[in-house]
C-alpha cells in the first residue's frame, strides 16, 4: 500500500498527527501503546502489512497520540482523559461519528476511558495485551511491587538497554537483525529517551479499574499467551469485570501486535466487527506456490564447513516462517534446501518473495524464486496436482535472485505496485503446452 498523507487533527490547541487509509464498511481506530510514529512505521515490512490487513475490512484512522512521533512533543504530563480526548479530535477530523476502537497496551487504557465516557461512539471495542493497573494492589496482585515498578521504569529510560527490552515484546525477531534494527529505531524516532521514561511513568499510573463497569461497548480482548510485557492474568481480570466480554487467549509470546502469527490476529478482529468468520478448507483450492532454492548450496556447505552452514540454515528457517506469517502463508515443506510455500493470493506471494530475497542476501547468499497459482489437492499439510510441478519448473528456469512467474500470477497481481518482464513463452519439463513467463523487475 502507499503510504498514507499525514493529516493533523486540533485536541484544543495541540496538533494530533493521524492517517486514514481502507475503504472497508467499518471505521476501525487504531490506538498503539507507548511510543509511536506513524511515518516510520510503514518501512517495516511485518507493520505495513498488518495495517494493509487491516484496511481490506475496514476504513482505518491511525494516529500519534500526543507528546510522540508526528504529533506536538512539548506538552507536559498528559492526563489519561487529555490522553483518550485525542480519539475525539481523530474521529472528528476524519468525519467520523462512530467507530471501531483497536487498543494496544497502553493504547487499550485509552480506548477503554473513550468508550466509557462516549459511549454512543464506539461501535466495538478491542484489547490487544492490555491491562486496567500497573501497579501491585491487595485486590490486584498481578500488577508490579515497589522494587520491580522502579527495575521497569529505569530500563525503559536507559537507550543503552533499549533494543535488549524491546525484544522482549517481540520475541518472534530475536534472530532476525534487521527487524531488531528497525524497531530500535521506530522508538528512538518516536520520542527522545527522556520523552521515553516520561512515558514510562506515566504508564505505571494507569489504573482505569473503575471505570471497567462503564463500558457498554462489544469487547474483544485479544492475549497471547507467552506475552513477557503483559500476562494473561491481566486479559482474565478486564475479561471478568467488563459486561459480556469475549477472551481469546492465542498462541505466541509477542505483545507488540504486527509481530507473530499476525494473520490470526486480524482475523478475530475481522470475525468480531463485520462478522465475517473463515470457513473449514475446502478439500481443493486455488492457492498461490511459491518455491524457493538456494543457489549452490554444495559449494556452500564445503566452503563453511557443517557446523556454520547448519548454523544459517537453522537461521533462515526462523526468518521464513517468521515472514510467512507476516505474509498470510504457510510452509508446506522444505525442498532440500528451499522451501515450497502456500498463499491464499498472488500479492502475498510475490511480496514475500521480495522479502525473502532480501533476506537471504543479508546471510551473503542468493535463491532462485518461482510462483504460480492454481489449483491444489489438499492432502493435510501437503499439497498435490499439477500446479505443484508448474510452480517447481518455473523455479528451475530462474537464475540466482531472479523471481520468475507464471502469466496466472502477473495476470492476478493486476493493481499490485509490481513491475515484471516478459521473457516470452517457456517449455517447462513434463508439463505440456506453453508457458509465458515474467521476470520481477523491481
Amino acid at each position: 500500500m502507499k503510504r498514507p498523507k499525514t493529516r493533523y487533527a486540533l485536541a484544543g490547541d495541540t496538533h494530533i498527527a493521524y492517517q486514514v487509509f481502507g475503504d472497508g464498511p467499518v471505521d476501525l481506530l487504531w490506538a498503539q501503546g507507548w511510543a509511536t510514529h506513524i511515518e516510520y512505521a510503514w518501512e517495516s515490512p511485518d507493520y505495513a502489512r498488518f495495517l494493509t490487513k487491516m484496511s481490506r475490512f475496514a476504513r482505518i484512522i491511525f494516529f500519534d497520540k500526543r507528546g510522540v512521533g508526528m504529533s506536538d512533543r512539548d506538552v507536559g504530563y498528559p492526563t489519561l482523559e487529555e490522553r483518550s480526548q485525542d480519539i475525539t479530535a481523530v474521529l472528528d477530523a476524519a468525519g467520523t461519528d462512530r467507530a471501531a476502537l483497536f487498543g494496544m497496551s497502553e493504547g487499550g487504557a485509552i480506548s477503554s476511558v473513550f468508550a466509557a465516557t462516549h459511549p454512543e461512539r464506539v461501535s466495538h471495542l478491542i484489547l490487544n495485551g492490555s491491562r486496567a493497573c500497573y501497579k501491585w494492589h491487595p485486590d490486584y496482585p498481578m500488577g508490579l511491587k515497589p522494587d520491580a515498578l522502579r527495575a521497569e521504569i529505569e530500563k525503559f529510560s536507559k537507550p543503552s538497554d533499549n533494543a535488549d527490552r524491546k525484544v522482549d515484546g517481540a520475541p518472534s525477531i530475536a534472530d532476525d537483525p534487521a527487524a531488531i534494527e528497525w524497531l530500535d529505531t521506530y522508538f528512538r524516532y518516536a520520542a527522545s529517551p527522556r520523552a521515553l521514561a516520561k512515558l514510562a511513568v506515566l504508564n505505571y499510573d494507569i489504573d482505569y479499574r473503575s471505570v471497567l463497569s462503564s463500558i457498554q461497548a462489544p469487547t474483544l480482548l485479544l492475549q497471547r499467551e507467552g506475552d513477557r510485557w503483559c500476562s494473561p492474568d491481566h486479559a482474565r481480570f478486564l475479561a471478568e469485570h467488563i459486561a459480556g466480554a469475549e477472551l481469546r487467549i492465542l498462541p505466541g509470546e509477542d505483545h507488540i501486535a504486527w509481530y507473530g502469527d499476525q494473520d490470526q490476529l486480524v482475523s478475530e478482529i475481522r470475525a468480531f466487527v463485520t462478522g465475517e468468520r473463515i470457513s473449514a478448507p475446502p478439500e481443493r483450492a486455488l492457492v498461490t506456490l511459491v518455491f524457493l532454492d538456494l543457489v549452490g548450496s554444495t559449494e556452500h556447505l564445503t566452503h563453511m564447513g557443517d557446523e556454520r552452514w547448519r548454523s544459517v540454515l537453522e537461521q533462515l528457517d526462523h526468518t521464513v516462517a517468521r515472514r510467512i506469517a507476516v505474509f498470510g502463508g504457510r510452509q508446506v515443506k522444505h525442498t532440500g534446501d528451499g522451501y515450497l510455500l502456500s498463499f491464499r493470493g498472488p500479492t502475498s506471494a510475490v511480496e514475500c518473495a521480495r522479502t525473502l530475497r532480501q533476506d537471504v542476501a543479508g546471510l551473503g547468499l542468493q535463491c532462485r524464486t518461482g510462483v504460480h497459482t492454481g489449483e491444489c489437492e489438499m492432502r493435510g499439510e501437503d499439497l498435490s496436482g499439477i500446479s505443484v510441478h508448474v510452480a517447481a519448473r518455473i523455479q528451475s528456469e530462474a537464475g540466482p535472485d531472479e523471481i520468475l512467474v507464471s502469466q496466472t500470477v502477473k495476470d492476478l497481481s493486476l493493481g499490485a505496485q509490481m513491475e515484471f518482464a516478459a521473457l516470452g513463452s517457456r517449455q517447462l519439463r513434463g508439463v505440456p503446452g506453453d508457458w509465458p513467463l515474467h521476470r520481477l523487475t523491481d
